[in-house]
């Protein structure tokens, strides 16, 4: 008997050495981690124990207690037993589970004898049942063979080892050799038509028991001619039969067996009939992920444009065990003016559906994008696109819209987790970013409005945008997993690629049950284009949040495109602009800024609004509160004026700036 001491948070599993006797490991084998003890475990032993331990965490319980087996050096399988006392936090959250494992063969075997389970009858009944209860958590064909063999029900039926083949095309694929030696060149594929036991139960759909070494040798003499020195002296063959239709067949062959009984036939063909069962379910799983992942794969970008000015890495990663496929995406966007879009998001569930609908909304976004809308509007028109598809889906995103030029990067959120930025020190934080509801669900709901968030992505610093995958954890909570996160960015290498293959490494090793998608985007300062840039955002009425993420896109791009030494004007004169349209118009105005190249260089701001009435300059007087502002326009800027465009207009200054490296 030993015990462990298993940290939730961490995932460090800590077990002293009696424990690691009854798992027959040394001391320093061990590395506390749980997969290595999960190695010595048989995958249905290990489901079945995964399921009761999850049960336990989600429904609140204090202890469980579980009996399983665990395969010893030798190959043999030996009978454990484990209680668990789970430790939680005062909100109810697990942290720890402390506990003993124990040898529990000599108590099994006395429990055995007293209950009279050596009855052959019972015991090979047991084992149909257990290979059936195994076989429901496969789901691929390799499950359901890994399952016949681990199990060992072939050895505990008397067997020596198993065949297995599947129907194809008309032709019977071998898919489980039986023992060591005992292939027959020429057998990989055959004929429903050939003279062999397989070939013969597919086509009558009717089991075929061989009684004896003659038997065999008289009914198949082509086959037993090769394998006649392996000691067979009985075999079994079942049709596998699913939905009234052969699917395949499976052989289970014995050394020292001669006959079978009536009950041993009847328990031989329920065991096929699970087994037939499963393996259906498994080629459906295995067409479905096929075309999934196929869809999935035809839907993300085949290729990350080289951007001026910025270094770029992204990652895919399916679910654990890769057997799920989601709506995850990620899309890098050229955009004029040496900016570039950065999106990244989440479609609800995990299927074809899933994967069609991530297709569908990663072209549109991508297409609103390159129209030139601000974010905000890209975003809203994604939620209404996704909400007219008549789906029942909703997805989470978010999309960066980054002036390489400045470094200003504009963000929307939508019910997507936070980003993150590291330093070029190494150092890492979350980027709290407002954020709006899931796409499709602010179409439905009717709230569209979504805010803006500009922040300022100096050289060398690093954005880190990512799905739910890559934080969530089993058992413990996002802020956790944001926490980890945060570190691993800290303590990963310098390089891009090698930073996002780090993450998905540790991502994989924490066995996630969700799909990752991973854009890290880096500044680079020498590569940054130096012809200046555009940036524009669209700022509503009412919203003060919007005015002052303006006036910080202004304040950095007029710092970054060389103009610092007139910041303070071309601020107040682009405030008194914007001002004026919210203040004199119905609605919200459009902010652009940008450098115009020509004999000398210019910075221009533009002010656009609905309202065809063009403003006038006007004396406010000694006592007037309001009149001064496109005075003060006139004052600072070094020429101005208004321009009709459309079913409204755009106000307009510009001033001289220097070139770039003089003062």
């Amino acid at each position: 008997m030993g015990s462990f001491d298993w940290d939730l948070v961490t995932g460090q599993l800590h077990m002293d050495e009696p424990g690691l006797d009854v798992f027959d490991l040394r001391p320093d084998e061990y590395d506390n981690k749980a997969d290595t003890l999960a190695a010595r475990v048989p995958p249905a032993e290990a489901a079945r124990l995964d399921a009761l331990v999850s049960l336990a965490l989600k429904n609140g319980s204090v202890n469980y207690g579980v009996y399983f087996r665990i395969r010893r050096r030798d190959g043999s399988l030996r009978w454990t037993h484990t209680q668990g006392f789970v430790r939680r936090d005062d909100t109810g959250r697990p942290l720890r589970i402390i506990g003993i494992v124990r040898d529990a063969t000599q108590e099994l075997a006395e429990s055995t004898a007293r209950v009279g389970l050596d009855d052959e009858r019972r015991r090979t009944t047991s084992v149909v049942e257990a290979t059936t209860a195994a076989l429901a958590h496969a789901r691929t064909v390799k499950d359901v063979i890994d399952v016949m063999k681990d199990s060992r029900g072939p050895e505990y039926l008397g067997a020596t080892s198993l065949v297995m083949g599947l129907l194809e095309a008309g032709r019977i694929h071998l898919i489980a050799e039986g023992p060591e030696g005992s292939f027959v060149p020429g057998t990989r594929w055959t004929r429903v038509d050939e003279q062999y036991p397989m070939s013969e139960v597919v086509r009558t759909l009717a089991p075929r028991f061989i009684e004896s070494a003659q038997d065999f040798a008289e009914s198949y003499p082509g086959l037993w001619a090769n394998i006649s020195g392996l000691g067979i002296t009985s075999a079994a063959y079942l049709p596998l039969i699913a939905q009234a239709r052969p699917i395949g067949a499976l052989g289970l062959l014995y050394s020292d067996k001669s006959g079978f009984t009536s009950d041993e036939r009847n328990l031989l063909v329920a065991l096929g009939s699970s087994i037939a069962q499963s393996l259906q379910r498994a080629m459906l799983y295995e067409q479905e992920h096929d075309l999934a992942e196929g869809l999935q794969q035809a839907m993300l970008p085949r290729r990350i444009p080289e951007v001026p000015g910025a270094q770029l890495a992204v990652r895919y990663r399916s679910a654990r065990f890769g057997r799920d496929i989601g709506g995850d995406w990620y899309d890098v966007i050229p955009l004029p003016g040496g900016r570039v879009g950065a999106a990244i998001g989440d479609v609800q569930g995990h299927d074809t559906h899933a994967a069609a609908v991530m297709g569908q909304l990663r072209i549109v976004l991508r297409a609103y994008a390159a129209e030139g809308h601000s974010p905000a509007t890209v975003m809203a028109r994604a939620s209404v696109f996704l909400h007219e598809l008549d789906t029942d889906r909703f997805a989470t995103c978010t999309y960066a819209e980054a002036d390489l030029s400045t470094g200003v990067v504009q963000m929307v959120r939508a019910g997507h987790v936070d980003p993150l930025v590291r330093f070029q020190d190494g150092s890492c934080h979350r980027l709290p970013v407002e954020g709006g509801l899931p796409l499709g669900l602010s179409a439905e709901f009717g709230r569209l409005e979504y805010p803006v968030s500009t922040v300022e992505l100096d050289p060398g610093q690093t954005l880190l945008l990512y799905t739910d995958g890559l934080v969530e954890q089993p058992g413990a909570d996002l802020d956790d997993g944001m926490r980890l996160l945060a570190s691993l960015v800290r303590s990963g290498p310098e390089d891009l690629e090698q930073l996002a293959d780090r993450l998905c490494d540790v991502t994989d090793e924490r066995g996630g049950d969700d799909d990752v998608a991973l854009l890290l985007l880096r500044r680079d300062a020498m590569e940054a284009p130096r012809s200046g840039g555009r940036l524009r955002q669209h700022v509503a009425q009412n919203d003060p949040e919007a005015l002052s993420s303006s006036r910080h896109m202004i304040r950095a791009a007029v710092r970054a495109w060389g103009a610092r030494e007139r910041s303070d004007e071309i601020e107040l004169a682009a405030d008194e602009l914007i001002t004026n349209a919210l203040m004199h118009t119905d609605g919200g105005a459009i902010v652009t800024v940008r450098v115009l190249s020509g004999p000398e260089r210019r910075l221009r701001v533009e002010v656009e609004d609905r309202s065809s009435a063009l403003p006038r300059r006007r004396d406010a007087g000694e006592s007037g509160v309001s009149g001064r502002g496109l005075m003060l326009v006139d004052r600072l800027a070094d020429v101005w004026g208004v321009e009709p465009r459309g079913g409204g207009k755009c106000v307009w200054c510009e001033f001289v700036v220097p070139e770039r490296g003089t003062r």
